[in-house]
């Protein structure tokens, strides 16, 4: 049965609304910090009510919660997306390690949540962090573990221990990097490849 047109001019305003307001909230959170960003300034900024907020979250944390899933994991699956494209685990690692570099610096107010706003917020924002993190770790991993038998710089690395280690290095690096002007993404994203995937 189809929708009537009235019940879609509704949705299409309803979900206006949250985009607006997850916008303002993207920005406050990533130039602000969440610490410094009040519900009161996201709504203003979005210019809806208060009530519209709480309409679509039950609290500041939890409009930055859906924001991290949300963006970061499609920052995630961009980077594994890109990744897959690779004819050999060097390349899919180069891939997936650039790509996530010049996504970040393409979309620094993402990377800003991703990378700096959600670490140690709470144990909810944390566990979430941790989740998108731990796919990137684990496409590594696999690469690694798939390379060991056959590639001799990969073949003392412990599969676990090399994933976390290229997350842990490549955001910290974009963290640092992001935060200092005059940074290349395309020279980081150099960099860390010729460490993790010469």
């Amino acid at each position: 049965m189809a929708v009537p047109a009235a019940q879609l001019r509704r949705d299409a305003r309803i979900e206006r609304r949250r985009k607006r307001i997850v916008d303002a909230a993207l920005a406050l959170f990533a130039g602000r910090g969440y610490t410094l960003t009040s519900v009161d300034e996201i709504v203003t900024r979005a210019r809806v009510s208060k009530s519209a907020f709480y309409e679509f979250f039950e609290s500041k944390e939890h409009c930055f919660r859906e924001l991290l899933d949300d963006e970061g994991g499609a920052l995630i699956h961009e980077v594994l997306a890109d990744a897959a494209t690779g004819h050999d685990h060097h390349e899919r690692l180069r891939l997936g390690i650039t790509r996530f570099v010049l996504s970040c610096f393409e979309r620094s107010d993402v990377a800003r949540l991703l990378v700096v706003e959600s670490v140690g917020l709470s144990e909810g924002v944390e566990a979430l962090r941790r989740e998108l993190q731990a796919r990137f770790a684990d496409a590594v991993s696999e690469e690694v573990r798939h390379a060991k038998s056959h590639d001799p710089f990969y073949a003392d690395k412990d599969p676990a221990v090399f994933g976390r280690a290229v997350v842990g290095a490549v955001s910290d690096a974009v963290g640092y990097f992001l935060t200092h002007p005059g940074a290349d993404a395309d020279s980081l994203a150099a960099s860390l490849c010729v460490i993790f995937a010469p």
